[in-house]
């Protein structure tokens, strides 16, 4: 699957303003890494569909993907999530919606990766 791999600016600088300040309508996603299993912390811009949230990588299959999929427990900000990746068949919904909220800031990974197979889709649960 293809990844577009964030420049070291994004990854060091902006990645954790994004998180401290919630621009561009940013949340925190937590995940416990496949190796180490420290918690690794991600911007993600969470979308709701008919009351459903979701993940979208924009970036196509990110550590975080890769992560989350090992193990599906998760959190956004301060609330505990499940996560179930869905199938490549049911995103076109969650992706036209993620696109409409994240706006043109997320247009140039669409671009660079135009297939929905290249987009990685999270249905998050509440866990309770």
């Amino acid at each position: 699957m293809a990844y577009l791999k964030p420049p070291w600016f994004t990854r060091t600088v902006f990645n954790k303003i994004a998180m401290s300040t919630g621009m561009s309508n940013t949340e925190t996603l937590t995940v416990t890494t496949r190796k180490s299993r420290q918690r690794q912390q991600i911007p993600v811009i969470p979308v709701e569909v008919g009351g459903t949230k979701y993940l979208v990588s924009t970036r196509g299959e990110a550590e975080w993907v890769k992560n989350l999929r090992a193990n599906p427990n998760a959190s956004i900000g301060s609330t505990d999530y499940v996560a179930r990746e869905i199938a490549e068949s049911d995103r076109q919904a969650v992706l036209t919606a993620y696109r409409q909220k994240a706006g043109r800031a997320v247009e140039g990974y669409f671009r660079m990766l135009p297939r929905e197979a290249d987009h990685p889709v999270f249905v998050v649960t509440p866990k309770g």
